[in-house]
């Protein structure tokens, strides 16, 4: 009996020990909650096929450039990667509802957001050998100044940091004059005075240690730009049924756990920037209720930019609460 037993133990895994090995690239550092959330997805999937399928994931650029990541991964020259979802506008301008700014404004809004973006993206993956496998947002965008902001009014006559055309918008439709400054010179930039004010999250105001000139932080959670994990189809067609499933589990629990890693980094990082001298306040209700109508304008724009599709989003997004 027990030689039936360790017999039939053998001839019921062999598929799940046929190891398949896979590479996945990512532009974002071994530190930041994205990549430990993606090791800790590909441990759980190695030991969900028992060695069958392995991740082995490259962080920081050291396998491919952040910029060309979803190319490699479409061409085949690597399995998997990590994205952020606006990288893919030109492909796919339905990825754009990430950098639509004033309309997301909780994580429960910008998970809501996932949801019906979602089977869009989906769709427009497959049409390009793609298959999003789960996608996690960063810490929202919020207001950093030099000096008290109080409405719209108080931007007039100031310079705000810009790095793409949404903050350029966002400073004209403001009245402030957009200065375009790299992250890397924020420092320089804020101590030549040539800034009074930028959008960014609160994480990265403590990766870059913006204390100093800067004295406010508003939570006014501008947007909540998400990183997309997404396999080359055929690499996924090519798994066993068992491996598929493994990865799918996996990547729902990595979305979920990433999500709660998103949000802990956000709270961690506005008590960092209090206790570095910075005072963290809300934005009155008058200049919220400004910031609510331009999130309309944005998405108005963006839809008309986009066309039909966009209103599968934001349709549901405001009318279907």
């Amino acid at each position: 009996m027990k030689v039936i037993l360790m017999a039939a133990a053998l001839f019921a895994v062999p598929v799940l020990h046929a190891q398949t090995q896979w590479q996945l690239a990512t532009g974002y550092g071994v530190n930041t909650f994205h990549t430990r959330n993606l090791v800790q997805f590909a441990n759980d999937v190695d030991q969900a096929t028992q060695g069958g399928l392995r991740i082995a994931v490259h962080p920081n650029n050291t396998l491919v450039k952040l910029a060309e990541i979803p190319k490699a991964v479409e061409s085949g020259k690597v399995q998997a990667g990590e994205a952020i979802m606006t990288s893919f506008v030109g492909e796919v301008p339905i990825a754009g509802a990430d950098a639509v700014p004033f309309v997301v404004r909780t994580y429960a809004d910008a998970r809501r957001m996932w949801q019906l973006q979602r089977p869009l993206i989906d769709a427009h993956f497959k049409a390009i050998g793609l298959k999003a496998l789960y996608a996690v947002a960063w810490p929202p965008q919020g207001l950093f100044s030099i000096a008290p902001v109080r409405s719209k009014s108080d931007f007039q006559g100031t310079r705000m940091r810009t790095y793409n055309p949404t903050t350029v918008r966002i400073a004209e439709l403001l009245g402030t004059q957009p200065v375009d400054v790299p992250m890397v010179g924020v420092h320089r930039a804020l101590s030549a005075n040539r800034l009074d004010s930028m959008i960014t999250s609160a994480l990265t105001g403590v990766e870059n240690e913006v204390w100093g000139k800067i004295k406010y932080y508003y939570d006014i959670n501008a947007w909540f730009p998400k990183n997309i994990v997404f396999v080359n189809q055929k690499a996924f067609d090519a798994l066993t049924p068992a491996m598929q499933q493994a990865l799918v589990t996996a990547a729902a629990d990595a979305e979920k756990r990433g999500w709660a890693m998103s949000q802990a980094a956000a709270e961690a990082s506005v008590t960092e920037l209090q206790h570095n001298g910075i005072q963290v306040e809300r934005v009155p209700p008058d200049f919220d209720a400004d910031l609510k109508r331009l999130g309309e304008r944005f998405s108005r724009e963006w839809v008309n930019s986009v066309g039909y599709e966009a209103t599968k989003i934001f349709i549901p997004y405001y009318f279907e609460r």
